[in-house]
């Protein structure tokens, strides 16, 4: 029996995913994308294009969306505390044909800064920059539209994303600076591949109004992170500053990532979803990024 699935915002990892839900039975495949240009790279990879905007709620009325699985992936604009996007869609979904569940990927800025306290799915969210506060709204919009629509809503709250593709190369190729270890607080991560097998087990296992942290387990921090990287491509390792350097040299955006301390449990998708890593380290994961043209000789 097919099921149909539409990837709401089908970037990088929605397309990950599509490849994966293919693999399963899942037909047809639907992605949702802002501009025709993105629409054959879709289509090269089985997936119907679907053009939609969710910053105008009148686009969102095509969706084929009967007994549809829904994966948003959509980021929130940027600016304020409310994710209008999420807002949008969710307010037009009632008048289109009923899904059978939706899978909101969060992240895990909505716990804020926890220092070196283990997170886990327990632990009250209390985010506290603009970003972190955008997505909680996004996770609340969803929740609640669900409750009262009765269709099944799953959250995963997903790390900071590295793989193939999606290492700091500009960073490092700019030597963008990071903090001194002294005060670089715990990070954690996940592998782009693990994350789109994680979506999968979501859709087939995921509860009704559960909440998923989603990281390898591998507590880091944004230093490391870098520095390994770096060697890995032959960079330079990063220059270390302080904090107080920092908010002199670095961007609002990325003084929010090194203010804030995360150290994740992952036990739940481990023993709820059934996950079994294929990249359980950052070193591990770091070794699969390295582009075909600087694979190094075995």
């Amino acid at each position: 029996m097919s099921r149909s699935v539409i990837i709401i915002g089908c970037g990088d990892i929605g397309q990950r995913f599509a490849a994966l839900a293919a693999c399963n039975g899942f037909k047809p495949l639907y992605g949702t994308t802002r501009t025709s240009e993105n629409s054959d790279n879709l289509l090269t990879r089985g997936i119907t294009p679907i053009l939609a905007n969710f910053d105008d709620p009148t686009s969102l009325g095509h969706l084929p969306t009967a007994d549809a699985t829904l994966l948003y992936f959509v980021p929130p604009p940027g600016g304020g505390i409310h994710d209008s996007r999420a807002r949008n869609f969710c307010q037009a979904l009632p008048e289109l044909p009923r899904p059978s569940q939706i899978i909101y990927i969060s992240t895990t800025a909505v716990y804020g800064d926890n220092g070196d306290e283990l997170i886990t799915e327990l632990t009250p969210p209390a985010p506290d920059t603009s970003r972190g506060r955008r997505r909680l709204d996004a996770e609340k919009t969803f929740q609640q539209f669900g409750r009262e629509h009765h269709i099944p809503v799953t959250i995963l709250r997903v790390a900071g994303i590295y793989g193939p593709g999606r290492l700091p190369l500009q960073q490092l190729r700019s030597n963008h600076p990071v903090l001194i270890p002294a005060e670089a607080k715990p990070t954690n991560r996940i592998h782009a591949e693990d994350l789109a097998n994680i979506c999968l087990a979501a859709v087939d296992q995921g509860v009704d109004q559960e909440i998923y942290n989603v990281c390898d387990g591998h507590h880091g921090t944004l230093t490391e992170y870098f520095t390994a990287a770096a060697a890995l491509l032959g960079f330079p390792a990063p220059p270390q500053i302080t904090l107080a350097e920092a908010h002199k040299v670095m961007t609002p955006l990325m003084l929010t990532y090194v203010r804030e301390g995360h150290r994740i449990s992952n036990r739940k998708i481990i023993n709820d979803l059934g996950i079994t890593l294929t990249y359980p380290t950052l070193a591990e994961g770091l070794a699969s990024c390295l582009p075909p043209e600087w694979q190094l000789p075995i």
